[in-house]
């Protein structure tokens, strides 16, 4: 066999033992998400984490522009040579895909959260209902101690250096329920791609392969602890979407700190809200009413930040994430809704 075949079919090796490696989620559990990558991301984040800005993104920069330059190069064989160059991307396409899950992407695999919570993922809309009043009254009361005035948005006095310090606080509580959200050796930082990830409509992203979690600088601030917890989760073998919300909701409202709580517990009536707008507008409705004004200019100033850098390109990128994730964890964006099942059984025998 020519060389050249090797690694495209290796790709083909590697989504078939994935799918084979699927039916076994305890042995990742084990093997894997409690072994190898704790060990090789603990060490990423101890060699990286200390530096100030993101190798991974310096890193992506460079691939980027070397992928660049070699279309530029081949521009002309593409028609003659069709055959040659699909194989020498499909070459890289495998060299991609086997670290990417050798470092984090195994993760996936894994048992899934409800599983070993051993909650339910189903309910019906008087569980949810019970559950999103609740959660406006203890957003309204965050919010009302916060700003003294119900009609106050609340306005985060940290920065985010501080929020990824203090977000540590949270995972620390946390940890004390269960050492499976254990986390040490930070290394979470500012994306220095803020600006594109922006007009692609994401608020951070886990890089595989350096194990450093980004957190979109340019988001509202009200809500950054959420999002920098949300990567943080990641960083600690939860790849599922839906699982890093629940992590980082509940590293958020353990911290001590009224505006991380208001973070996670605004982050969580928002998808309930959503949630509510497929299933009933008429129940939407009459629930808005009973949400702080304050509150709901919060929420204001976040669906319009994302209103003003809406174009073609986060549609397009919504796609191709969407099939990206359906690869890896047979939903597509559809599992951040998936957080929303988490919460309602998680806390239908506990206290918010």
């Amino acid at each position: 066999m020519k060389k050249k075949y090797i690694l495209p079919l290796l790709l083909l090796v590697q989504i078939i033992g994935l799918r084979v490696l699927a039916l076994f989620p305890e042995f990742v559990e084990r093997f894997y998400t409690n072994g190898f990558y704790r060990v090789i991301s603990g060490a990423e984040r101890t060699l990286l984490g200390w530096i100030p800005f993101s190798v991974g993104d310096v890193c992506y920069a460079v691939l980027i522009v070397l992928a660049m330059r070699w279309v530029w190069k081949n521009r002309k064989t593409f028609k003659a040579q069709w055959k040659d160059n699909l194989l020498k991307i499909l070459s890289a396409v495998s060299v991609f895909y086997f670290f990417f899950n050798l470092f984090w992407g195994l993760n996936y695999l894994r048992v899934k959260l409800p599983e070993k919570l051993d909650i339910a993922t189903k309910y019906n809309n008087a569980e949810l209902l019970d559950f999103t009043e609740k959660l406006i009254a203890k957003t309204n009361a965050i919010q009302l101690e916060l700003t003294k005035c119900d009609t106050a948005r609340v306005v985060f006095p940290y920065s985010q250096q501080q929020v990824f310090e203090k977000n540590l606080d949270g995972y620390a509580a946390l940890a004390k329920t269960s050492g499976s959200f254990h986390y040490d050796r930070p290394s979470v930082k500012a994306s220095l791609f803020s600006y594109p990830l922006t007009y692609m409509g994401f608020g951070g992203y886990l890089n595989p392969f350096t194990n450093e979690a980004h957190v979109n600088d340019r988001l509202p601030m009200y809500g950054f602890p959420m999002t920098a917890a949300h990567e943080m989760a990641h960083q600690i073998g939860y790849a599922s979407e839906s699982e890093a919300n629940f992590v980082g909701f509940l590293a958020s409202v353990k911290n001590d700190d009224l505006y991380f709580k208001y973070a996670g517990y605004t982050t969580a009536l928002k998808y309930c809200l959503g949630n509510w707008e497929v299933r009933d507008e008429k129940t939407l409705k009459t629930l808005l009413k009973t949400i702080n004004p304050g509150v709901r200019k919060n929420f204001q100033d976040s669906k319009l930040f994302w209103e003003s850098y809406e174009t073609f390109i986060e549609e397009g990128f919504k796609i191709f994430y969407h099939n990206f994730l359906k690869l890896n964890q047979q939903e597509g964006l559809e599992s951040y809704s998936r957080f929303v099942d988490l919460l309602v059984n998680y806390y239908r025998n506990r206290a918010l």
